[in-house]
């Protein structure tokens, strides 16, 4: 009787560290996914959209799947460059990144399109893309190449000069200028520019040394990027704009398809919840630029109907063409992208 008492007691003296081992056990279970990209951080409530976002992302998945999965913010490219994260995703070396699609366009040509002049030229234009066949054969594509997209989000872009006002194209003639993805370099040296490829990121230090003159960036990372602090014009993208980039949240197929079906569901779900904010943040810092060079008692110019049209043309016969004729695959994307109205 006193063996099985004492049995019992130990029983229950050891109940409490059981379960602590389990609960640790439980944590221990925890998945963590690091999400990269090359904006400033922030906080979920302050700073970059595209930083909220990733935050707010994070935040939602871990609280539906109760803990499961947690995240690592990697903001600034702090983890990795810039250019090195659609090759890391693609390797499963990167779990998650906010990315310019355009950027990834020397390892993958076809997503180009994400930043194809005068090819959108509104906010439901490219949201209009997901369900219409261009969205069909860009998911493919992409699923193809190890990459999945999380969530579509569309920038519009303005022009920052250190130099005249970049409207028309005549304005562009001469100066050092920086379009984003090769198919805005080639309208935009048809124009007179001269071109200077750099990430966003690096704008602010290429402005300030000379090497660059003017810049073609979204809204949201002409604020960022503090680039008023350089500026001697401003050309918004609200309204009207040449330059609409793709730059959505981006998964490892790898790492997505190696989590419980739960997981991918929540991440999914979650992907989709966020792209109402995105649009309208972008939305809001198109309008906030305008405000923030005003301010600075820098002048601020917008396009009008007949301003893009006349880059459209130089696009069609430049980076239109040049795109359309690398292989099948870019015609046929160009193609379905421009039947979308």
């Amino acid at each position: 009787m006193q063996i099985a008492r004492r049995t019992v007691l130990t029983g229950l003296i050891a109940a409490p560290a059981i379960i602590a081992a389990s609960r640790r056990g439980f944590a221990a279970d925890a998945k963590t996914l690091k999400i990269s990209h090359q904006f400033p951080g922030g906080t979920i409530d302050q700073g970059d959209f595209r930083d909220r976002m990733c935050r707010m992302f994070a935040q939602q998945v871990e609280k539906k799947t109760n803990g499961a999965l947690k995240f690592e913010i990697y903001p600034g490219s702090s983890l990795m460059k810039t250019n090195s994260q659609f090759s890391a995703l693609r390797k499963g070396a990167l779990d998650i990144s906010l990315y310019p699609l355009a950027y990834a366009g020397g390892e993958v040509q076809e997503v180009n399109i994400g930043l194809m002049p005068c090819l959108v030229t509104s906010y439901e234009q490219g949201l209009a893309w997901k369900k219409a066949p261009i969205g069909t054969e860009l998911v493919k594509l992409l699923d193809d190449k190890g990459v999945k997209i999380l969530t579509w989000v569309w920038q519009s872009g303005g022009v920052a000069s250190r130099a005249n006002a970049v409207v028309a194209p005549d304005d562009t003639k001469g100066l050092k200028v920086r379009g984003g993805s090769r198919e805005m370099d080639l309208m935009l040296k048809q124009a007179g520019g001269i071109i200077s490829s750099v990430p966003s990121n690096e704008i602010y230090a290429a402005m300030q040394t000379g090497s660059l003159d003017a810049a073609v960036t979204s809204s949201t990372s002409l604020i960022s990027f503090r680039l008023e602090e350089i500026s001697k014009n401003l050309t918004t993208g609200r309204g009207k704009s040449f330059w609409y980039m793709l730059e959505p949240l981006l998964m490892s197929k790898a790492i997505f398809e190696a989590l419980p079906k739960d997981q991918q569901t929540a991440i999914t779900e979650v992907g989709i919840e966020m792209e109402p904010f995105a649009l309208k943040a972008a939305k809001d810092d198109d309008e906030a630029i305008a405000a923030i060079y005003k301010k600075a008692n820098i002048p601020v110019a917008d396009m009008d109907e007949a301003t893009v049209e006349k880059w459209r043309k130089i696009a069609e016969e430049t980076a239109w063409k040049d795109f359309a004729a690398r292989n099948a695959d870019c015609d046929r994307l160009l193609k379905l992208a421009a039947a979308v109205a």
